[in-house]
């Protein structure tokens, strides 16, 4: 099994070989790849060095399974040429998502419609993720008709830019504007844009909750509108997702159906304050659900909170998952 960490240096790609290394995934050559300018760096993997080769090099040794988490024109220009060579490619960029001839994977929900012919496969938005382990049982038993959601998202989710504006905010030193990730300062603030704004008014990444949820669960009669905000958080997205759903509910049943659910934890004792928060998330690969209550005002309505560490099961441990399980099924 030959298997290639594309964008090796970049902040998800660190965590994508901590993964990795968890997995424990029988890896026989293990092939590290970056940009040209970190080409020739070293990196650890499983106590061993290695050195980062380029794209062209990578493609040529022809790994059976290729994790990208380089960015979206990187993944569109060099997808296809590890595909074309017969490497399965799992992209953790938007270029493929909304795609529909590539397949948009949730280990838990949808793994089981991978086949041998998919080369190039999608992992969803760090928030869509999150989000969907939760709810996919809830759709699946009780149907959703709509989502209101407001996400609470860490500055790690744009980058190691906003990780060294956030540090130097903290630090007491004012960046320079071609320093910062962002159009204000992070530290001690909550800004209400992530990514760019669309012609709707709306962010690119509150329109990915909306497009990647529906193909994702299958279903494009859901109607989900969403606010997303960056905060001071180092790590760990947090959302507040009020749910309404087509059929009346037993709420014991709610949180037994989430307990049950692969994937998830629950955390949810109001009176010994237990509730998600990305503190207790950072560096676990499970979904945290609590606040689970019904919202008053609307028939069949639901209140939940759910929070996840946004470089794991938002980025690298749902690839990760994704590569496991074309291995135990003879994928590749």
């Amino acid at each position: 099994m030959k298997v290639a960490v594309v964008g090796v240096t970049g902040l998800v790609g660190r965590v994508m070989n901590e993964v990795l290394e968890e997995f424990d995934l029988e890896i026989n050559e293990y092939i590290p790849v970056a940009s040209a300018r970190s080409v020739g760096k070293k990196v650890k993997y499983k106590n061993k060095e290695y050195t980062v080769v380029s794209m062209e090099e990578a493609v040529n040794m022809v790994p059976d399974i290729a994790i990208f988490s380089a960015g979206g024109s990187t993944s569109l220009e060099w997808a296809p040429k590890f595909a074309e060579k017969g490497t399965v490619v799992i992209d953790n960029s938007s270029a493929w998502r909304m795609d529909p001839s590539k397949k948009l994977v949730v280990p838990e929900i949808n793994a089981s419609t991978l086949t041998k012919e998919d080369k190039i496969i999608a992992n969803p938005n760090c928030s869509t993720i999150q989000m969907v382990v939760a709810l996919a049982p809830l759709h699946k038993k009780y149907g959703i008709k709509r989502l209101v959601i407001s996400t609470y998202q860490s500055f790690t989710g744009t980058g190691a830019k906003a990780v060294a504006q956030y540090e130097a905010e903290k630090a007491g030193t004012k960046p320079e504007k071609s320093e910062m990730a962002y159009h204000y300062q992070i530290f001690e603030n909550a800004i209400p844009q992530c990514d760019v704004f669309l012609e709707n008014k709306y962010t690119k990444e509150e329109m990915k909750l909306v497009h990647e949820t529906k193909k994702i669960l299958g279903d494009d009669t859901m109607r989900i509108t969403a606010t997303a905000v960056r905060i001071p958080v180092n790590g760990g997205h947090s959302e507040s997702v009020n749910v309404e759903l087509k059929h009346s509910f037993d709420l014991a049943e709610v949180v037994e159906l989430l307990k049950n659910s692969d994937g998830v934890t629950v955390l949810d004792d109001i009176e010994s304050f237990q509730y998600p928060m990305p503190l207790f998330a950072k560096n676990k690969n499970d979904v945290f659900v609590g606040r689970i209550r019904r919202d008053e005002s609307v028939d069949n309505g639901l209140n939940l909170w759910i929070v996840a560490d946004n470089l794991r099961k938002g980025a690298a441990t749902n690839a990760v998952q994704i590569a496991e399980y074309l291995v135990d099924h003879k994928l590749v």
